[in-house]
């Protein structure tokens, strides 16, 4: 199922007269793929939940439309437009048994769509086979995992059959290491069934490493949309790049002048196609490369080994936060002896941005 959001916008009216009407989502145009996975990235607030309560149909959009295919559904109501739906906090009744939270949905349709018992427990099963918890079909939701939970949760989602799966902050309640196992049945579970999927989330990990595309939000509006690699390594201004990435990017305060590009008095390489003037520079933690010659000098504050690699936490007057890190090899020596150390940049790992408009110059 293709889905077509062309420039929804969704304003929620103020509760009082003090305040302005809330811009939830504001002129949205996306395209999502037939069979595909997107994630829908952003912090809080930022209008991921109220985008996919347009797309199901919870929420009236202010303007704009929603196409399935070549269907508007815009104005269709949520039972009539196929869709499965997986909340953050798994909305399971506690008293029924994971079998019959399985089948609710089907259970009380009527007319033509009604099923026999015989049909409604053929695909329980199915969908519990596809999640793997039919060991767990006769036990309460007590009774089971948070991970085992969420597996409930989306198989109950997927026993009607939807045309299109969307997924509301699915892992958040999760630990780190079944956030981790979930997310890679999702990704399984997706692929298999070929099901059009909307992924919500504001956690970087999830999205980038299951989603076909990605779309970066802030406050109501598209930042950047693209397969996850291609906006991590080229992002198109300065929240894109703070908001991918761990650890963070280190920006420092910098300008182009006669087409170079200055920390300080540093010039740290060419920037022949920008303009001159102040910039934000920021530097991928893993862009640092020792090199007794390099063009940034910085001051060593800590020297952290974590195994496989070394964190090398610096500082500069020039900085934006109290430290910059650099993630280099365990295999390259560092004298902790030194209080200062040099470094190269590796190419693709420093951008500049525009200081007044934050738009990615190089």
């Amino acid at each position: 199922m293709r889905i077509l959001l062309d420039h929804l916008t969704k304003v929620f009216p103020s509760r009082d007269r003090k305040s302005g009407n809330v811009t939830a989502v504001r002129d949205f145009c996306f395209d999502v793929p037939d069979g595909k996975l997107i994630g829908l990235l952003g912090p809080s607030g930022c209008g991921k939940s109220t985008i996919l309560n347009m797309i199901c149909g919870l929420e009236p959009p202010t303007e704009g439309t929603i196409h399935f295919d070549d269907t508007d559904v815009t104005h269709l109501p949520p039972e009539k437009r196929g869709v499965g739906m997986v909340f953050q906090n798994y909305a399971l009744y506690p008293m029924m048994s994971v079998l019959k939270n399985i089948t609710f949905p089907l259970e009380n349709l009527k007319g033509p769509e009604k099923l026999s018992k015989e049909e409604i427990l053929k695909r329980a099963y199915e969908v519990a086979g596809l999640v793997q918890i039919e060991p767990y079909l006769q036990r309460k939701p007590r009774e089971l995992s948070g991970g085992q939970q969420q597996r409930v949760a989306i198989a109950r989602a997927l026993i009607k059959m939807p045309k299109v799966l969307l997924m509301d902050e699915p892992l958040s309640n999760l630990d780190a290491r079944l956030r981790l196992q979930t997310r890679e049945e999702i990704r399984r579970i997706q692929r298999e069934t070929h099901i059009t999927t909307i992924f919500v989330t504001h956690d970087q990990d999830e999205a980038m490493s299951i989603s076909y595309f990605i779309v970066v939000m802030k406050k109501g509006e598209i930042q950047q949309i693209g397969a996850p690699q291609d906006v991590y390594d080229q992002p198109a201004n300065l929240f894109v790049s703070k908001f991918l990435g761990i650890p963070p990017i280190n920006l420092l305060d910098g300008r182009i002048e006669s087409g170079a590009l200055y920390i300080g008095d540093q010039c740290i390489c060419p920037a022949s196609d920008a303009k001159d003037g102040p910039v934000i520079v920021g530097i991928r933690p893993e862009g640092f490369i020792p090199d007794p010659d390099g063009p940034l000098h910085l001051h060593i504050k800590e020297v952290e080994v974590m195994g496989r690699d070394i964190s090398v936490v610096c500082e500069t007057p020039y900085a934006q936060s109290p430290s910059i890190r650099a993630i280099i090899s365990s295999e390259q020596a560092v004298d902790k002896s030194n209080s200062d150390i040099r470094f190269s940049i590796k190419p693709g790992k420093l951008f500049a941005f525009d200081a007044e408009t934050d738009q990615r110059l190089i």
